[in-house]
């Protein structure tokens, strides 16, 4: 099964983060879904993700991954030299989760907010659930 992101569909830099993956993911392995959807409201029940949750959300293999590991294993399917941030997986989740934090609150303010989700072009339609 291919992995799930699940993301921020009123954030400007999530939205841009999308575009990010698609654009390197050539062989569709990520599918998305704005946390805010019916699709994404069901997963975050499924894999007992608090509803309000305003993480970047990866769902892989059975499980669900937040925060900085849902990022970094984002990156290990992404082609090119992303790959290697994976191993920015040896610093400690703590310290990995608060630097995430930091930007989550931040994100708003720096990078702006949409009134509604992002509508995919018509090639890339099929991928977002």
């Amino acid at each position: 099964m291919n992995g799930i992101v699940l993301f921020d569909g009123e954030c400007n830099f999530c939205d841009q983060s999308v575009q990010f993956i698609i654009k390197r993911d050539p062989q569709g392995y990520f599918s998305f879904a704005s946390l805010q959807s019916e699709v994404g409201q069901d997963l975050l029940k499924k894999y007992e993700i608090p509803a309000d949750t305003d993480s970047f959300v990866l769902i892989e293999d059975g499980r669900a991954y937040t925060k900085s590991s849902a990022g970094l294993r984002v990156c290990k399917h992404l082609k090119g030299a992303w790959k290697a941030l994976r191993l920015f997986a040896i610093v400690p989740k703590f310290v990995r989760d608060a630097a995430y934090e930091i930007f989550a609150k931040n994100r708003y303010k720096w990078f702006g907010k949409k009134d509604s989700c992002m509508l995919p072009s018509k090639d890339i339609r099929k991928r977002f659930l």
